[in-house]
């Protein structure tokens, strides 16, 4: 009885926030199939301008809950989209291909970050956000990595960058791949390990031909399985330099929305789960992504990020240009 009350307790506590981060997700939404624009970007920027409820008594722990706990559950979803069929059935090079660019450029935006006075926690944020699969790698990351004072702001920060950037490179991409003259395949290659976003992949591979569409989409999904073994890395890391998540703990080796992404991942691969499940959970996903992320726009202000300066711009920009020149040569030599 006891529990049961503590549990209608913490439900009251947490609805209020939770039905205003649905009601600007749902906005969003609506706003992003109407306009264009990244569904992300529309979900941050009206959470920004509800910044005052975060402070407010009602609103405060269903914001936090779901800033927290919906965006692990958004991300354990994402396993619905990975098959082990799709990752081979391009064959090996695909493969070495995208796991040689996520290790690689998440290097470099460590060292980069580094060299331009930030947390090298920064530099892996924005360069897996870059590598893997923009907003979703980036609030993934964020889950995994340990709790700092500027998190939420570099988060935040984060997400918006790699959104902005993967609308231009879905613009942008399909001509570069035409102005080297790639066949349809090696096009599709191109544009899915670059873009940053699976829509704007989608978007911009299926602008070229089905083909180049079907080719981006499975390579795009190579680089979201890669979002379980850097999560994994990322929590080693932070345990072997002792960091904690905040509570005075350390973090776990395995975090449980990762364990959730792998089972999904491997139950998907079965071939056994309907395509209206499969559907649906993504939907489930996406849902669950844009409502987290108006949550954690609710508990930043624009002043703080306004305050970032040019430097962390410039990071996240070198990344895109260093990851696409990056694919452009090992296309060039090796495919």
């Amino acid at each position: 009885m006891i529990k049961l009350m503590n549990i209608n307790q913490r439900t009251r506590e947490i609805l209020p926030g939770l039905v205003v981060s649905v009601v600007v997700a749902a906005a969003a939404t609506f706003l992003s199939e109407h306009y264009g624009a990244p569904v992300m970007l529309f979900a941050l920027l009206l959470g920004m301008g509800l910044n005052f409820l975060s402070a407010d008594g009602k609103c405060k722990a269903g914001i936090e809950f779901t800033a927290r706990s919906v965006l692990r559950f958004g991300i354990a979803l994402l396993g619905m989209r990975i098959t082990l069929g799709q990752i081979t059935g391009l064959g090996w090079k695909p493969v070495v291909l995208v796991m040689s660019l996520v290790v690689v450029t998440i290097f470099i935006s460590v060292v980069a970050a580094k060299l331009l006075g930030f947390n090298k926690f920064f530099g892996m944020l924005t360069g897996g956000a870059t590598a893997i699969c923009g907003a979703s790698a980036a609030l993934a990351l964020s889950a995994a990595l340990p709790n700092h004072p500027q998190k939420e702001k570099a988060t935040l920060f984060t997400v918006i960058g790699v959104s902005a950037l993967s609308t231009v490179a879905m613009i942008t991409y399909p001509m570069i791949a035409k102005w080297f003259d790639l066949v349809p395949q090696i096009a599709g290659v191109f544009l899915g390990a670059t873009i940053h976003d699976v829509a704007q992949v989608v978007g911009a591979g299926y602008s070229m031909s089905t083909e180049t569409g079907d080719t981006a989409t499975v390579v795009k999904l190579m680089r979201v399985a890669m979002l379980l073994p850097v999560i994994v890395c990322a929590a080693m890391i932070t345990r072997m330099q002792g960091a904690e998540d905040g509570t005075g703990q350390r973090p776990p080796l395995l975090p449980m929305f990762a364990v959730g992404f792998l089972v999904l991942a491997c139950i998907n691969s079965t071939g056994w789960v309907p395509a209206i499940v499969q559907t649906g959970i993504n939907d489930l996903s996406r849902w669950f992504l844009v409502i987290a992320i108006s949550a954690l726009g609710m508990k930043t202000q624009l002043k703080e990020l306004a305050s970032v300066g040019v430097k962390p711009i410039l990071l996240m920009i070198g990344e895109s240009i260093f990851l696409v020149v990056l694919v452009l040569t090992i296309l060039h030599f090796w495919f």
